[in-house]
């Protein structure tokens, strides 16, 4: 009778609390020990936070630490390609939201993808003798341990705890975190924000911004935006468990710098997604302006076309998909003034594109950029230029 009715005897609200805190510390090794540590090198881990998180992904996932990481890896190195293992992009929402986990284990048996990507993952005899060797025994142990302390709703929660992973990180974090969502930066993928359902995926559902700074410990970056997983490692610094090697840049601004210096072109150049997004936002309002006087010359315009604007302008011009191509075209032909903002803001594009040339040359060029943005007779373009002059480092 023991055995039928567990060690542990809750109310119904109980056993719920109990499997969303198991899953939570699930998400917790995924995002920490997999993610930011292993597959990024973004923190490093002690010992026995490291331990832990390993034993406990064998337990609740059967996953293995160099599997992982690589398939990972390559879908940074790959993303939106064929070659990427699980873009919806390419295979499509459903398949990737829905079968996700398939795509998973077909990944994993890709020795060539283990060979390329694979690199720096534990490989002690622990690795090597239990949890690789025997990967499918830990999730078997877990329902095990489930049943003795629950009895039969043990196999629930045991259920629960099974699925989590499959569908909250290969279904909804590589699925919708590449199909549906708000960006805060245009970089060169598809990945979006899905906000917020941080406690439940463990600050993973930043994933526009994890794939624009990939190497960052921390995945929020505006301040509304929550990573739980962060908050853990901060925690874990503190007591001397963590250490975050990388964190996303952040411009500081100082004095207005009448001639610029190599510091400011750096930190231009190291955050350029953020001064993208920053000119998008500087010169909104002077191209809803321009936009809403064109409503009557051009009236087959569709759609939020300030919107639209909005991301062409954090684009690089390479990246604007071809059927959008001939809309912009037409808007700028019709506006001086659009004209000038989009015109500028690949000039800035040109800026960090060309490695070609010295610091000093492309220092002159900001230089003649900001000389030419304050001239330009554009408020807001004049007041961009001021704040790029006040930028003075990367924090």
């Amino acid at each position: 009778m023991l055995f039928l009715e567990g060690l542990i005897d809750l109310p119904w609200w109980g056993y719920v609390l109990v499997a969303l805190g198991l899953t939570h510390i699930t998400i917790a090794a995924v995002t920490i020990y997999l993610h930011r540590h292993q597959a990024h090198r973004a923190l490093d881990l002690h010992p026995i936070p490291s331990h832990f998180f390993r034993f406990w992904l064998w337990l609740t996932t059967g996953m293995i630490t160099k599997q992982w990481a690589a398939i990972h890896r390559k879908h940074h190195a790959r993303c939106e390609t064929a070659d990427d293992p699980h873009s919806p992009q390419v295979l499509g929402i459903k398949k990737v939201m829905w079968e996700g986990a398939e795509l998973y284990r077909v990944a994993c048996k890709d020795q060539s993808i283990m060979d390329k990507f694979g690199h720096g993952a534990p490989d002690d005899w622990l690795e090597r003798n239990i949890y690789t060797k025997h990967n499918g025994k830990g999730i078997v142990l877990m329902a095990v341990i489930d049943v003795l302390l629950f009895g039969p709703i043990g196999l629930t929660i045991w259920a629960v705890q099974m699925a989590w992973i499959p569908f909250w990180a290969a279904g909804v974090v590589n699925g919708i975190g590449h199909y549906w969502g708000y960006r805060n930066f245009e970089n060169e993928d598809a990945a979006t924000n899905v906000f917020p359902w941080g406690i439940l995926i463990g600050g993973e559902e930043l994933h526009n911004n994890h794939h624009t700074f990939g190497t960052s410990a921390k995945l929020s970056y505006k301040w509304f935006e929550f990573d739980i997983g962060w908050m853990y490692i901060r925690i874990m610094e503190m007591i001397g468990l963590a250490k975050v090697r990388r964190v996303a840049p952040k411009l500081l601004h100082g004095e207005v710098k009448s001639h610029l210096d190599l510091d400011t072109l750096h930190a231009i150049i190291a955050n350029r997604y953020a001064v993208a997004a920053q000119y998008a936002k500087s010169l909104k309002s002077a191209y809803e302006e321009e936009l809403s006087s064109l409503r009557g010359k051009l009236p087959e315009m569709q759609g939020n076309m300030t919107r639209q604007m909005k991301v062409w302008l954090k684009q690089d011009g390479k990246d604007i998909p071809a059927q959008e191509r001939s809309q912009l075209d037409q808007l700028l032909e019709q506006s001086p003034v659009l004209q000038t903002i989009y015109s500028m803001r690949q000039e800035l594009s040109r800026l960090w594109e060309r490695s070609n040339l010295t610091k000093e040359q492309l220092l002159k060029e900001l230089q003649d950029w900001c000389a030419r943005a304050e001239a330009s007779g554009i408020a807001q373009l004049r007041e961009f230029s001021l704040r790029l002059r006040a930028i003075a480092a990367v924090a």
